[in-house]
């Protein structure tokens, strides 16, 4: 995954909305970590990895790839406004049941919202990268979710949404 593209693909989205909706000059940190963390509970919804008193499947891969997207460009996003902008190496030494992962992301992330360190955001991207795989995704199903779902919403700000 060319995380330099796409964190240059998320620079000029959020520049975009910032300048469209005069917000240049606001620290988004916050507002940015609660959206990532509804988007990793919409994730997780999607998987229904932790209904059991539900029978019924997981949301089609796609849609769940979707989801998971919609958290990276949080993640994107956090690292550009903090200025953690860097590769990110998954570690693969530890496997965790999906719930797990999920717990782990949402801990990653309420670390990263106390501390704002680059040790909490590596620990945070880290941790996401490893759900992606967890889920089943490719580095290169990310990426070009990643560019679709970009490009979608570049469209959304054309439309005023």
């Amino acid at each position: 995954m060319d995380l330099q593209k796409l964190y240059s693909l998320q620079r000029q989205l959020d520049k975009r909305i910032e300048t469209q909706h005069g917000l240049q000059e606001e620290n988004l940190v916050e507002k940015k970590i609660l959206a990532l963390l509804v988007e990793i509970g919409e994730l997780a919804n999607e998987t229904r990895c932790f209904k059991f008193w539900s029978v019924k499947p997981a949301a089609p891969m796609e849609k769940v790839l979707e989801e998971y997207v919609d958290g990276l460009h949080f993640i994107l996003s956090l690292g550009i406004e903090c200025n953690f902008i860097h590769t990110v190496e998954e570690d693969e030494d530890e496997r965790y049941s999906l719930v797990e992962q999920f717990l782990r992301v949402f801990q990653a992330a309420n670390e990263f919202n106390k501390a704002k360190s680059l040790e909490s955001y590596k620990r945070l991207f880290t941790t996401y990268l490893q759900l992606g795989t967890q889920l089943g995704f490719t580095s290169e199903q990310i990426e070009q979710a990643y560019i679709h779902k970009n490009e979608v919403n570049h469209e959304r700000q054309n439309q005023n949404y």
